[in-house]
């Protein structure tokens, strides 16, 4: 299996490349991604009166092998302690970017591998969540008696993710 690329090769941001189509013509991308992204919400879906917020602090984008791994620490920690029915857990961006590489064989008889430059469309090798500046990555939905293991669990979310993020706190209004 080949090696995974540093994330600083795919972190700035460009122009979004989605296109995918079931006719092969209008079809750039010949294949198709799986995101490693198991889960959008997990635990219980009731209303919570604190909410915590996972917010970008730069404009980026995020692979989802790193969704992927903030989405488990922080699930972890919140479902060891606190059950499936303690909180509501939900990744408010979604992989949609589609990063491609133009490998070039580099050593003895590389002139005959590779196009170089001519044909630099590149082959797909992930996708990414493009989050702009201020945009909720994730959510946290809980009691006040947890908030302390709800910013515990954000924190580790934060060290996956490859960019300043600051968590916030907002209070819901009571459901009547």
């Amino acid at each position: 299996m080949a090696k995974l690329r540093k994330g600083v090769s795919y972190r700035r941001i460009e122009r979004p490349y989605t296109r995918r189509s079931k006719f092969q013509g209008k079809a750039f991308v010949k294949c198709g991604i799986v995101s490693k992204v198991v889960r959008y919400e997990m635990g219980e879906s009731r209303p919570f009166p604190i909410t915590l917020n996972l917010v970008a602090g730069d404009s980026i984008q995020i692979r989802h092998n790193s969704l992927e791994a903030a989405r488990q620490t922080s699930n972890r920690l919140l479902e060891k302690v606190l059950g499936k029915v303690g909180y509501h857990m939900r990744v408010r961006v979604y992989p949609h970017h589609i990063l491609r590489e133009n490998p070039l064989a580099a050593g003895a008889g590389a002139d005959r591998m590779s196009t170089g430059m001519a044909h630099a469309f590149g082959k797909p090798i992930g996708i990414a969540a493009q989050v702009k500046k201020g945009q909720v990555i994730m959510q946290v939905n809980t009691e006040p008696q947890h908030l302390e293991l709800a910013k515990q669990a954000l924190r580790r979310a934060k060290c996956k993710v490859a960019c300043q993020c600051k968590i916030v706190m907002v209070r819901n209004k009571p459901a009547q």
